[in-house]
């Protein structure tokens, strides 16, 4: 029986030894495989570990080193080696690939070779570190490093009833509108506030009274008055500010408006605009004469008393006023414009009780025999001149808008004739521009029919 079962073994070592090679040859992933001397075979040498009993002899497995060897006829040749032909000597050579991560060991009489970059461990490592997990057991849990690791944790995070709580507070402290203003009102008002608190109280309300019930809300607390009476400030910081949120807090708000002409406040802004006072002062103050007149034929009937029209003649012949000029003409366009509008179909799409009683008042704005009499006929076609084509469609807008009052006067002015014309052939090419890239009706375009419609009426 002994005879038998070395032979038996032996075609076992072969067969394992088969397998190894054609693993190595088909390109997938490199194993250990280790080389030993073995002993004469007994007959326990079927319950040993294969690598106890390998003979290298048998196996013919060629050992590379990291210099060029001859291979002999039989050999086989591991994974990742360096294969050559010599042809000097005609035989076959192989070495180590120093790159391939194959490392070769010895212990004693036993020497193998082993991947170092094998993406997995051998079925005896597996089977050596079970057997070490075994004989050593789990490491116990370290409850104390548990409760650190966690309070830990927790420190980093805020409690849920304290996070509600936080909220309550924000929500107890966040300021209504109305609030707000009455806390920068009282600031605003207090005897020993500096001028930069003042203005920036006025910075802030302006902010606010964009919103029609928070304009609404400053005149009733008393803080419009405040702030009409501020035009009148020394402090031309506070003069400039006033004037914005005088004219923020009247736009498109009616109840705002009668309450701010009834305050003086129409006055106040014609006497900055008639005085020296900065260029900065000077807008702000235009802006809120603009907004106090809008759509409110009672302010504009007030304006013309007060002198309105020969303020704003002034401040358009006045040196250095050019940044004014086109919002002059623009605010007496928008005047002529919307009185024409009541006249023949109203601003209202259902015309109600109040609707006679705004033509009426409409009726008493004589705003273009004015205009006439006091030589805007002369004054609009300046800005004709100007390099900006808005400053430019102004002007004609507000020149056809005044025709039936400045219709001999422009006949008569042959240099009026010249500019239209020589803007009429500038404007036709700019159009033909725009149709050349598919702008039927583009901006040039509209200032050409504008010019049109001004040389048909002055010829």
């Amino acid at each position: 029986m002994t005879g038998s079962g070395g032979w038996k073994t032996a075609f076992l070592l072969l067969s394992v030894l088969c397998a190894h090679l054609a693993q190595a040859d088909s390109g997938q992933a490199r194993s250990a495989l280790t080389v030993v001397d073995s002993s004469e075979p007994s007959d326990e040498a079927e319950e040993a570990p294969v690598e106890e009993d390998v003979d290298e002899e048998d196996l013919e497995v060629f050992r590379p080193t990291d210099q060029w060897q001859s291979l002999q006829p039989g050999q086989a040749v591991p994974a990742g080696s360096h294969v050559r032909l010599n042809l000097q000597t005609g035989q076959r050579e192989a070495k180590v690939d120093d790159s391939s991560g194959l490392k070769y060991w010895t212990n004693g009489q036993r020497q193998g070779m082993v991947n170092t970059e094998a993406p997995y461990f051998s079925t005896q490592e597996l089977k050596k570190a079970l057997k070490k997990f075994k004989e050593e057991g789990v490491e116990p849990i370290d409850k104390e490093r548990e409760k650190k690791e966690e309070a830990a944790v927790r420190a980093q995070y805020r409690p849920l009833e304290e996070l509600k709580r936080d909220m309550e507070q924000m929500n107890m402290m966040v300021e209504t509108d109305f609030q707000v203003m009455t806390r920068l009102v009282r600031q605003f008002n207090r005897s020993e506030a500096t001028l930069e608190e003042r203005v920036a109280a006025l910075l802030d309300l302006e902010y606010l009274v964009h919103q029609v019930d928070n304009a609404q809300d400053l005149v009733s607390m008393g803080g419009m008055q405040l702030v009409i009476d501020s035009l009148n400030s020394s402090a031309l910081q506070l003069q400039e500010s006033a004037a914005f949120v005088l004219g923020s807090a009247v736009s498109s708000n009616p109840r705002v408006q009668v309450e701010a002409v009834e305050g003086g406040a129409l006055h106040k802004l014609l006497l900055l605009l008639a005085t020296d006072r900065p260029l900065s002062v000077k807008k702000k103050a235009l802006f809120a004469v603009a907004a106090l007149l809008r759509h409110f034929p009672f302010a504009q009937r007030r304006f013309l008393l007060l002198g309105g029209v020969q303020v704003l003649g002034e401040l358009f012949r006045a040196p250095g006023g050019a940044a004014l000029r086109v919002r002059v003409v623009t605010l007496l366009y928008d005047m002529i414009v919307e009185k024409e509008l009541i006249s023949q179909a109203g601003l209202d799409p259902v015309p109600d009780s109040s609707h006679q009683e705004r033509l009426r008042q409409y009726a008493q704005v004589s705003l273009l025999p004015l205009l006439a009499e006091q030589g805007w006929c002369g004054l609009v076609p300046e800005l004709l001149s100007s390099p900006e084509h808005d400053w430019r469609e102004k002007a004609l807008r507000t020149l056809l808008a005044m025709m039936p009052h400045c219709r001999e006067l422009y006949r008569r002015d042959s240099r009026l004739a010249r500019s239209l014309s020589a803007l009429q052939e500038q404007y036709q090419q700019l159009a033909e521009g725009e149709r050349g890239l598919g702008e039927e009706d583009g901006y040039f375009g509209e200032i050409l029919t504008l010019l049109d419609t001004v040389l048909g009426g002055v010829r």
